[in-house]
Protein backbone atom coordinates (compact mmCIF):
# COMPACT_ATOMS: atom_id res chain seq x y z
CA UNK A 1 0.00 0.00 0.00
CA UNK A 2 1.30 3.25 -0.92
CA UNK A 3 2.39 5.87 1.85
CA UNK A 4 1.28 9.03 2.24
CA UNK A 5 4.55 11.59 3.99
CA UNK A 6 2.36 14.58 5.19
CA UNK A 7 4.94 17.07 4.48
CA UNK A 8 3.91 16.68 0.59
CA UNK A 9 0.28 17.59 1.61
CA UNK A 10 -1.40 20.62 1.00
CA UNK A 11 -3.20 22.33 4.10
CA UNK A 12 -6.97 21.33 3.84
CA UNK A 13 -9.93 24.28 3.79
CA UNK A 14 -12.63 24.07 6.14
CA UNK A 15 -14.34 21.28 5.33
CA UNK A 16 -18.13 21.34 3.87
CA UNK A 17 -19.30 18.72 6.50
CA UNK A 18 -18.09 19.69 9.03
CA UNK A 19 -21.83 21.66 10.28
CA UNK A 20 -24.09 18.85 10.20
CA UNK A 21 -26.93 19.46 11.81
CA UNK A 22 -28.91 22.11 10.05
CA UNK A 23 -29.96 23.85 13.63
CA UNK A 24 -27.94 23.66 17.06
CA UNK A 25 -30.54 23.53 20.13
CA UNK A 26 -30.47 26.61 22.01
CA UNK A 27 -30.86 27.14 25.62
CA UNK A 28 -31.24 30.82 26.54
CA UNK A 29 -30.54 29.54 30.26
CA UNK A 30 -26.85 28.77 30.86
CA UNK A 31 -26.06 27.49 34.48
CA UNK A 32 -22.80 26.47 34.34
CA UNK A 33 -21.48 23.34 36.16
CA UNK A 34 -23.48 23.04 39.60
CA UNK A 35 -21.18 24.45 41.69
CA UNK A 36 -19.11 21.94 44.42
CA UNK A 37 -18.98 22.55 48.39
CA UNK A 38 -17.78 21.56 51.33
CA UNK A 39 -20.56 18.94 51.94
CA UNK A 40 -19.48 17.01 48.93
CA UNK A 41 -16.06 18.10 47.97
CA UNK A 42 -15.47 14.46 46.00
CA UNK A 43 -11.84 14.64 44.98
CA UNK A 44 -11.57 18.42 45.59
CA UNK A 45 -10.89 19.57 41.65
CA UNK A 46 -11.31 23.02 41.91
CA UNK A 47 -10.98 25.78 38.90
CA UNK A 48 -9.07 23.65 36.65
CA UNK A 49 -6.48 22.68 38.98
CA UNK A 50 -5.65 19.65 40.50
CA UNK A 51 -7.81 17.09 42.97
CA UNK A 52 -6.55 15.11 45.94
CA UNK A 53 -6.96 11.97 43.25
CA UNK A 54 -8.26 10.32 46.71
CA UNK A 55 -10.96 8.38 45.23
CA UNK A 56 -13.61 5.31 45.93
CA UNK A 57 -16.04 7.62 46.50
CA UNK A 58 -20.25 7.63 45.52
CA UNK A 59 -21.10 10.03 43.31
CA UNK A 60 -23.33 11.56 42.83
CA UNK A 61 -22.86 11.87 46.48
CA UNK A 62 -25.98 10.64 48.81
CA UNK A 63 -27.89 13.86 49.65
CA UNK A 64 -25.99 15.68 46.60
CA UNK A 65 -29.59 17.21 45.45
CA UNK A 66 -27.34 19.61 43.19
CA UNK A 67 -25.89 16.67 40.89
CA UNK A 68 -28.90 14.57 40.37
CA UNK A 69 -29.86 13.36 37.15
CA UNK A 70 -32.18 15.34 34.74
CA UNK A 71 -32.41 14.41 31.96
CA UNK A 72 -31.70 16.52 28.97
CA UNK A 73 -34.45 18.80 27.28
CA UNK A 74 -34.78 19.94 23.70
CA UNK A 75 -33.04 22.43 23.89
CA UNK A 76 -29.70 20.92 25.70
CA UNK A 77 -26.81 19.71 23.66
CA UNK A 78 -25.59 16.55 23.40
CA UNK A 79 -23.02 14.91 21.80
CA UNK A 80 -20.32 11.69 20.67
CA UNK A 81 -19.39 10.99 23.98
CA UNK A 82 -21.57 9.17 26.91
CA UNK A 83 -18.88 10.01 29.72
CA UNK A 84 -19.38 13.48 29.29
CA UNK A 85 -22.84 13.55 28.41
CA UNK A 86 -23.53 11.75 31.37
CA UNK A 87 -21.96 14.67 33.51
CA UNK A 88 -23.88 16.74 32.45
CA UNK A 89 -26.91 15.11 33.02
CA UNK A 90 -25.89 15.52 36.27
CA UNK A 91 -24.83 19.07 36.24
CA UNK A 92 -21.13 18.15 37.00
CA UNK A 93 -20.76 19.87 33.61
CA UNK A 94 -23.41 22.79 32.30
CA UNK A 95 -26.25 21.23 31.80
CA UNK A 96 -27.32 23.25 28.41
CA UNK A 97 -23.85 21.48 26.82
CA UNK A 98 -21.77 24.58 26.85
CA UNK A 99 -18.85 23.64 29.00
CA UNK A 100 -15.43 25.48 30.00
CA UNK A 101 -12.11 24.11 29.84
CA UNK A 102 -11.97 24.27 34.14
CA UNK A 103 -15.37 22.27 34.01
CA UNK A 104 -14.15 19.78 32.47
CA UNK A 105 -10.73 19.51 34.02
CA UNK A 106 -12.64 19.48 37.58
CA UNK A 107 -15.20 17.11 36.31
CA UNK A 108 -12.92 14.70 34.86
CA UNK A 109 -11.29 14.38 38.43
CA UNK A 110 -14.33 14.83 40.25
CA UNK A 111 -16.36 12.10 39.16
CA UNK A 112 -14.29 9.49 37.31
CA UNK A 113 -10.83 9.91 39.04
CA UNK A 114 -9.01 10.67 36.00
CA UNK A 115 -5.38 12.03 36.11
CA UNK A 116 -5.01 15.61 36.55
CA UNK A 117 -2.29 15.44 33.35
CA UNK A 118 -4.93 13.81 31.45
CA UNK A 119 -8.05 15.56 32.08
CA UNK A 120 -5.96 19.01 31.10
CA UNK A 121 -4.78 16.61 27.98
CA UNK A 122 -7.95 15.75 27.09
CA UNK A 123 -9.85 19.10 28.00
CA UNK A 124 -6.97 20.98 25.89
CA UNK A 125 -7.78 18.66 22.45
CA UNK A 126 -11.13 19.44 23.25
CA UNK A 127 -11.47 23.00 22.65
CA UNK A 128 -8.48 23.51 20.52
CA UNK A 129 -10.08 21.66 17.78
CA UNK A 130 -13.23 22.06 18.26
CA UNK A 131 -13.88 24.95 21.04
CA UNK A 132 -12.51 28.24 21.60
CA UNK A 133 -9.40 29.22 22.91
CA UNK A 134 -10.16 32.77 24.01
CA UNK A 135 -12.88 31.97 25.96
CA UNK A 136 -12.23 28.27 26.72
CA UNK A 137 -15.92 26.66 25.71
CA UNK A 138 -16.67 24.22 23.76
CA UNK A 139 -20.00 22.39 22.59
CA UNK A 140 -20.24 19.28 23.98
CA UNK A 141 -21.78 18.36 20.44
CA UNK A 142 -23.22 20.47 17.83
CA UNK A 143 -21.72 23.76 15.61
CA UNK A 144 -23.09 26.40 18.66
CA UNK A 145 -20.48 28.92 17.43
CA UNK A 146 -22.62 32.09 18.89
CA UNK A 147 -21.91 31.03 22.32
CA UNK A 148 -18.66 29.31 22.63
CA UNK A 149 -16.82 32.48 20.46
CA UNK A 150 -16.92 36.38 21.13
CA UNK A 151 -15.47 37.59 18.32
CA UNK A 152 -15.29 34.93 15.49
CA UNK A 153 -13.33 32.03 15.29
CA UNK A 154 -9.79 31.18 14.81
CA UNK A 155 -10.53 27.93 12.71
CA UNK A 156 -13.85 28.71 11.24
CA UNK A 157 -17.33 27.49 12.95
CA UNK A 158 -16.57 26.17 15.88
CA UNK A 159 -18.34 22.35 15.20
CA UNK A 160 -18.25 21.20 18.73
CA UNK A 161 -17.43 17.48 19.50
CA UNK A 162 -19.49 16.52 16.75
CA UNK A 163 -16.21 17.68 14.30
CA UNK A 164 -15.87 15.49 12.00
CA UNK A 165 -11.72 14.44 12.20
CA UNK A 166 -11.37 16.23 14.98
CA UNK A 167 -11.94 14.71 18.07
CA UNK A 168 -14.75 12.30 16.88
CA UNK A 169 -13.45 9.78 13.99
CA UNK A 170 -14.32 7.01 11.77
CA UNK A 171 -14.89 3.73 13.71
CA UNK A 172 -16.38 4.71 16.82
CA UNK A 173 -18.16 2.61 19.42
CA UNK A 174 -21.63 3.38 18.83
CA UNK A 175 -21.62 6.09 16.12
CA UNK A 176 -22.02 6.05 12.72
CA UNK A 177 -19.22 7.23 10.17
CA UNK A 178 -19.97 10.89 9.17
CA UNK A 179 -19.87 10.02 5.54
CA UNK A 180 -22.21 6.37 6.11
CA UNK A 181 -24.98 8.59 7.50
CA UNK A 182 -25.34 11.80 5.90
CA UNK A 183 -22.97 13.81 8.60
CA UNK A 184 -25.01 11.77 11.34
CA UNK A 185 -21.65 10.21 13.44
CA UNK A 186 -23.42 12.17 16.71
CA UNK A 187 -26.60 9.78 17.78
CA UNK A 188 -26.87 6.48 19.59
CA UNK A 189 -26.45 4.08 17.38
CA UNK A 190 -28.20 0.69 18.44
CA UNK A 191 -27.33 -2.24 16.61
CA UNK A 192 -23.58 -1.04 16.82
CA UNK A 193 -24.25 -1.33 20.57
CA UNK A 194 -25.78 -4.66 20.34
CA UNK A 195 -22.87 -5.24 17.93
CA UNK A 196 -20.39 -3.90 20.79
CA UNK A 197 -22.71 -6.16 23.58
CA UNK A 198 -22.19 -9.53 21.21
CA UNK A 199 -18.52 -8.93 20.91
CA UNK A 200 -18.05 -8.65 24.71
CA UNK A 201 -18.93 -11.88 25.70
CA UNK A 202 -20.21 -13.09 29.09
CA UNK A 203 -21.22 -9.91 29.83
CA UNK A 204 -17.65 -8.30 30.14
CA UNK A 205 -16.68 -5.19 28.27
CA UNK A 206 -13.13 -6.17 29.36
CA UNK A 207 -9.77 -4.96 27.60
CA UNK A 208 -9.94 -7.83 25.08
CA UNK A 209 -13.62 -7.89 23.74
CA UNK A 210 -13.01 -3.86 23.41
CA UNK A 211 -9.85 -4.55 21.63
CA UNK A 212 -11.40 -7.27 18.78
CA UNK A 213 -14.33 -4.78 18.69
CA UNK A 214 -12.22 -2.13 18.10
CA UNK A 215 -10.31 -4.25 15.42
CA UNK A 216 -13.92 -5.13 14.23
CA UNK A 217 -15.46 -1.58 13.74
CA UNK A 218 -12.41 -0.79 11.69
CA UNK A 219 -12.48 -3.81 9.10
CA UNK A 220 -15.94 -2.76 9.18
CA UNK A 221 -15.83 1.16 8.42
CA UNK A 222 -12.53 0.56 5.84
CA UNK A 223 -14.46 -1.72 4.12
CA UNK A 224 -17.94 0.00 3.90
CA UNK A 225 -16.66 3.86 3.73
CA UNK A 226 -14.71 5.46 0.44
CA UNK A 227 -14.02 8.05 2.49
CA UNK A 228 -13.29 6.53 5.30
CA UNK A 229 -9.91 7.76 7.97
CA UNK A 230 -8.13 6.66 10.61
CA UNK A 231 -5.52 9.13 11.62
CA UNK A 232 -3.30 9.61 14.37
CA UNK A 233 -6.01 11.19 16.42
CA UNK A 234 -7.66 8.19 16.47
CA UNK A 235 -5.47 6.79 19.73
CA UNK A 236 -8.01 8.69 21.12
CA UNK A 237 -10.96 6.00 20.43
CA UNK A 238 -8.73 3.40 22.14
CA UNK A 239 -8.57 5.76 24.85
CA UNK A 240 -11.99 6.31 24.87
CA UNK A 241 -12.76 2.34 24.93
CA UNK A 242 -10.23 1.86 28.04
CA UNK A 243 -13.04 3.91 29.93
CA UNK A 244 -15.40 1.21 29.91
CA UNK A 245 -13.87 -0.73 31.74
CA UNK A 246 -11.04 1.43 33.94
CA UNK A 247 -13.94 4.46 34.43
CA UNK A 248 -17.21 3.36 34.18
CA UNK A 249 -17.54 0.47 36.39
CA UNK A 250 -18.45 1.26 40.09
CA UNK A 251 -14.76 1.97 41.71
CA UNK A 252 -12.89 1.37 37.94
CA UNK A 253 -10.94 -1.44 37.39
CA UNK A 254 -11.72 -2.81 40.63
CA UNK A 255 -15.65 -3.28 39.75
CA UNK A 256 -17.32 -5.20 36.92
CA UNK A 257 -17.73 -4.11 33.45
CA UNK A 258 -20.96 -5.06 32.89
CA UNK A 259 -24.08 -4.49 30.33
CA UNK A 260 -25.83 -3.07 33.06
CA UNK A 261 -23.31 -0.61 33.88
CA UNK A 262 -22.84 0.15 29.90
CA UNK A 263 -26.65 0.86 29.10
CA UNK A 264 -26.83 3.22 31.86
CA UNK A 265 -23.93 5.16 30.37
CA UNK A 266 -24.58 4.49 27.12
CA UNK A 267 -28.65 5.59 27.39
CA UNK A 268 -29.04 2.41 25.75
CA UNK A 269 -32.28 0.34 26.72
CA UNK A 270 -32.75 -3.28 25.55
CA UNK A 271 -36.24 -3.87 23.15
CA UNK A 272 -37.22 -6.90 24.02
CA UNK A 273 -36.02 -8.62 20.78
CA UNK A 274 -32.42 -8.43 20.86
CA UNK A 275 -31.42 -4.73 20.01
CA UNK A 276 -31.25 -1.64 21.74
CA UNK A 277 -32.95 1.98 21.15
CA UNK A 278 -31.57 5.03 22.93
CA UNK A 279 -33.61 6.30 26.31
CA UNK A 280 -32.17 9.76 26.10
CA UNK A 281 -31.18 9.23 29.82
CA UNK A 282 -26.74 8.66 29.83
CA UNK A 283 -26.36 8.44 33.56
CA UNK A 284 -24.40 7.31 36.66
CA UNK A 285 -25.29 3.75 37.51
CA UNK A 286 -27.28 3.84 40.94
CA UNK A 287 -25.02 3.38 44.12
CA UNK A 288 -21.88 4.16 42.02
CA UNK A 289 -18.12 5.14 42.95
CA UNK A 290 -15.39 6.40 41.19
CA UNK A 291 -11.91 4.51 41.26
CA UNK A 292 -10.14 4.79 44.31
CA UNK A 293 -6.89 6.02 42.69
CA UNK A 294 -6.25 8.45 39.51
CA UNK A 295 -6.47 6.79 35.92
CA UNK A 296 -3.26 8.73 35.35
CA UNK A 297 -0.85 9.16 31.75
CA UNK A 298 0.79 6.15 32.52
CA UNK A 299 -2.15 3.91 32.81
CA UNK A 300 -4.08 5.40 30.03
CA UNK A 301 -0.71 5.26 27.66
CA UNK A 302 -0.40 1.48 28.22
CA UNK A 303 -4.43 0.78 27.83
CA UNK A 304 -4.45 2.80 24.13
CA UNK A 305 -1.02 0.77 22.96
CA UNK A 306 -2.15 -2.56 24.63
CA UNK A 307 -5.67 -2.80 23.20
CA UNK A 308 -3.96 -1.56 19.82
CA UNK A 309 -1.15 -4.26 19.62
CA UNK A 310 -3.69 -7.01 20.27
CA UNK A 311 -5.09 -6.13 16.81
CA UNK A 312 -2.73 -3.76 15.39
CA UNK A 313 -4.66 -2.12 12.33
CA UNK A 314 -2.94 0.78 9.50
CA UNK A 315 -3.13 4.02 9.88
CA UNK A 316 -4.44 5.96 6.86
CA UNK A 317 -7.56 6.16 4.77
CA UNK A 318 -9.91 5.56 1.37
CA UNK A 319 -9.52 7.61 -1.10
CA UNK A 320 -12.48 5.84 -2.80
CA UNK A 321 -13.57 2.54 -2.50
CA UNK A 322 -11.18 -0.36 -2.51
CA UNK A 323 -8.22 2.55 -2.50
CA UNK A 324 -6.59 2.60 1.01
CA UNK A 325 -3.83 4.74 1.16
CA UNK A 326 -1.23 4.53 4.44
CA UNK A 327 -0.31 7.33 6.47
CA UNK A 328 3.11 8.56 7.63
CA UNK A 329 3.57 11.02 10.38
CA UNK A 330 5.81 11.08 13.48
CA UNK A 331 6.44 7.70 14.70
CA UNK A 332 3.45 6.53 11.80
CA UNK A 333 5.30 5.02 9.31
CA UNK A 334 3.20 3.39 6.14
CA UNK A 335 0.73 3.02 8.22
CA UNK A 336 2.41 1.13 11.00
CA UNK A 337 2.43 2.92 14.42
CA UNK A 338 5.33 1.07 17.03
CA UNK A 339 2.63 1.35 20.06
CA UNK A 340 4.54 1.79 23.16
CA UNK A 341 3.24 3.42 26.40
CA UNK A 342 5.66 6.34 25.10
CA UNK A 343 4.94 6.83 21.64
CA UNK A 344 1.06 6.68 22.59
CA UNK A 345 1.43 9.67 24.97
CA UNK A 346 4.09 11.76 22.96
CA UNK A 347 1.69 11.34 20.02
CA UNK A 348 -1.14 12.57 21.76
CA UNK A 349 0.77 15.59 23.03
CA UNK A 350 1.62 16.31 19.26
CA UNK A 351 -1.71 15.68 18.48
CA UNK A 352 -2.71 19.21 20.44
CA UNK A 353 0.09 21.05 19.59
CA UNK A 354 1.34 20.35 16.09
CA UNK A 355 -0.41 20.50 11.93
CA UNK A 356 -1.85 16.78 12.03
CA UNK A 357 -3.49 15.24 9.08
CA UNK A 358 -7.08 15.41 9.14
CA UNK A 359 -7.43 13.45 6.07
CA UNK A 360 -4.89 11.69 3.50
CA UNK A 361 -5.49 14.85 1.48
CA UNK A 362 -5.13 17.37 3.96
CA UNK A 363 -3.75 18.66 7.41
CA UNK A 364 -5.65 20.78 9.76
CA UNK A 365 -3.46 24.04 10.04
CA UNK A 366 -3.41 25.06 13.74
CA UNK A 367 -3.86 28.90 14.11
CA UNK A 368 -0.14 30.48 16.04
CA UNK A 369 -3.17 31.38 18.58
CA UNK A 370 -4.45 27.92 19.13
CA UNK A 371 -0.96 26.54 19.52
CA UNK A 372 0.02 28.80 21.90
CA UNK A 373 -2.92 28.48 24.39
CA UNK A 374 -2.49 24.62 23.74
CA UNK A 375 1.52 24.59 24.38
CA UNK A 376 0.70 26.85 27.77
CA UNK A 377 -1.80 23.97 29.13
CA UNK A 378 -0.18 21.30 28.34
CA UNK A 379 3.70 21.98 28.78
CA UNK A 380 3.68 22.15 31.95
CA UNK A 381 1.74 18.32 32.55
CA UNK A 382 4.37 17.10 30.24
CA UNK A 383 7.50 18.72 31.04
CA UNK A 384 8.58 15.52 33.04
CA UNK A 385 7.22 13.36 30.28
CA UNK A 386 10.12 12.64 28.49
CA UNK A 387 8.44 14.02 24.98
CA UNK A 388 10.06 16.79 22.83
CA UNK A 389 8.05 20.09 23.74
CA UNK A 390 6.83 23.07 21.41
CA UNK A 391 8.78 26.06 22.57
CA UNK A 392 6.96 28.86 21.05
Amino acid sequence: MPGIDTSALRNARPSPHDKRQSTCPFNPSHPGAAPYNSNYPYTGARNGLPGTGVGGIKVPADGDIAHAFEAPGPNDIRGPCPGLNAAANHHFLSHDGIVTFDELVDMQQNVYNVGYEVAVLLATIGIALDGDVVTGKLSLGCDATSRTSVAGSLLGPEVGLNGHNKFEADTSLTRNDFFLANGDNYRFNGTLFQMMAATCQNNNFNRDNLALYRFQRYQQSRADNGNFYFGPKALLLYGAASFLYTAFPSLGSGGAPDLATMQSFFGAQADGNGGYTFNHQERIPPDWSNRPTPFRSVDVAAEIAAMYLQHPVLFGGNVGPDNFNALSYGPIRDGNFPATAQNVWCLLYQVATDNVPSSVTGVLALPLQVVTWATGKLNPVFQDSGCPLKLL
